[in-house]
């Protein structure tokens, strides 16, 4: 036979299921509970109408009204405005003032009238500096520096008091109790030496500090830093900066005029300190500088003293092949030595008498040699002084010499001097004011044995300036 698996509890079903026996098993079928005021059908939860199954309530008054899983007993008879049925039907005042949520606005407290209500004003009494609260319930504080209903002066701070204000004053002022005013306060003397670092000037509810001259105030507003004045270049050279001050200076050269501030060039060569420049001193800015004449000197390595060109030596004459070169002081002469006729040249400053004609006498009492030399000599030169020497070479004991100057000395500037039997001296006697060439005959005779001999020495005596 077959066996009922919901008898024998051989099934696999859950509580909430039912167990259904089929042939050779089971199915498990979800019950169905439907909640109070619903019924099941065809496996779905329908709502009962009770007022169509007169399963309600309600009495004679009301009429029954169904509601989803319940019904709603409604009375037959409408109550006015302001009231509402009781149980049994009856219309009874409604109290608007417990029922309703805030029926009166702020301020108000509501009174219950029948079938209505009424909203009446909160009075609650405040002290002076209070008022009460927009909803009448409470006394707040009046702010009376807001309100502006204060009695503080001009320049006072109103601060707000609980039911009263004060009066105070701002800072850097004092509140004067007797005249009811608030007083300056001059912090310069209340705190002496305190605030400032050098110089506190009193201002309205304030103080400043300033700084006396060379000083500029730091960034704190109180200490005095030394102000470096040579930033602004006040020197007209250099510039030293010194605690609260500064001092100009001048470089070489140049010195400080009385001003303080101002260099001005030093003229070295009016000063002519040691005679600094033979020949010429030229002042330059902060110096001065040696100049030589234009022509014929050059200046030494110390810049201080000029040297003669020797033209000669170096080639920058213009003195022909033909000509000699002599150099002077700041210039050069060209020079020509020429034989008179009967002489021949011996050497370049000498000539010998050679074959006079038998019947010339003049020939035969000429000089038997001429000599030319070169002097030269500047003016400022030790007057008298000896400028050449004469005499026979080699010298014999017994020779006796006479010298004279034959040409050349139409001036008198020159004169002779016999030194002993066989030398004799030239001399320069007169001052030579301004630069001059002289070209002097000096002749001697020497007395030999007898028999007299003539030597002519053509002296160029060249007297240069001695501005050098």
């Amino acid at each position: 036979g077959y066996v009922n698996e919901c008898v024998t509890s051989t099934h696999s079903c859950q509580a909430s299921e039912r167990c259904v026996n089929t042939v050779g098993s089971f199915v498990c079928e979800r019950t169905v509970t439907c909640p109070a005021g619903f019924q099941l059908r065809n496996q779905v939860c329908e709502d009962i109408d009770e007022c169509m199954v007169r399963s309600h309530n309600c009495g004679q008054r009301f009429a029954c009204e169904n509601t989803e899983g319940s019904f709603l007993c409604n009375p037959k008879q409408r109550c006015l405005t302001g009231f509402t049925q009781d149980s049994h039907g009856n219309c009874i005042d409604m109290n608007e003032c417990s029922s309703l949520s805030d029926p009166c606005s702020a301020g108000f407290h509501c009174i219950n009238t029948v079938g209505s209500y009424t909203c009446q004003r909160k009075v609650i009494m405040c002290s002076q500096g209070y008022h009460s609260s927009p909803d009448g319930t409470r006394c707040i504080d009046v702010d009376e520096c807001q309100t502006g209903n204060h009695g503080c002066g001009e320049g006072q701070i109103c601060h707000n008091l609980p039911g009263s204000y004060r009066c105070d004053c701002q800072t850097g002022y004092l509140y004067d109790a007797l005249r009811q005013v608030c007083s300056d306060v001059n912090e310069c003397w209340s705190y002496p030496g305190r605030l400032c670092a050098q110089t506190c000037e009193n201002s309205p509810g304030s103080y400043q500090c300033s700084c006396t001259a060379g000083f500029s105030l730091a960034f704190d507003g109180k200490n005095c830093e030394d102000l470096n004045e040579c930033d602004s270049s006040p020197c007209g050279q250099e510039c030293a900066n010194i605690y609260g001050s500064y001092q100009c200076y001048c470089r070489q050269g140049f010195y400080l005029k009385e001003d303080g501030h101002t260099c001005e060039d030093i003229d070295e060569c009016s000063q002519n300190i040691g005679n600094l420049c033979v020949f010429q001193c030229v002042n330059i800015p902060g110096s001065y500088q040696c100049a030589c004449p234009p022509n014929g000197y050059t200046m030494s390595t110390t810049g201080h003293t000029c040297r003669d060109i020797d033209e000669c030596t170096t080639g920058v004459h213009n003195c022909s092949t033909e000509q000699t070169c002599f150099n002077v002081q700041g210039g050069y002469r060209c020079l020509s030595f020429s034989c008179p006729p009967y002489y021949r040249k011996v050497s370049d400053t000498r000539c010998e008498r050679s074959g006079c004609p038998a019947n010339s006498v003049d020939c035969q009492t000429s000089p038997l040699r001429i000599t030319y030399y070169q002097l030269s000599f500047q003016m400022n030169i030790v007057i008298p002084t000896q400028i050449f020497r004469i005499g026979p070479s080699p010298a014999y004991r017994g020779d006796n010499i006479a010298i004279s100057i034959t040409h050349g000395n139409e001036e008198n500037y020159f004169s002779t001097r016999k030194l002993n039997s066989f030398t004799g001296a030239v001399y320069l006697q007169r001052q030579v004011r301004q630069p001059r060439d002289f070209l002097i005959d000096v002749e001697m005779k020497l007395l030999r044995q007898g028999a007299f001999t003539t030597f002519l020495a053509r002296i160029y005596v060249f007297i240069t300036s001695n501005t050098l």
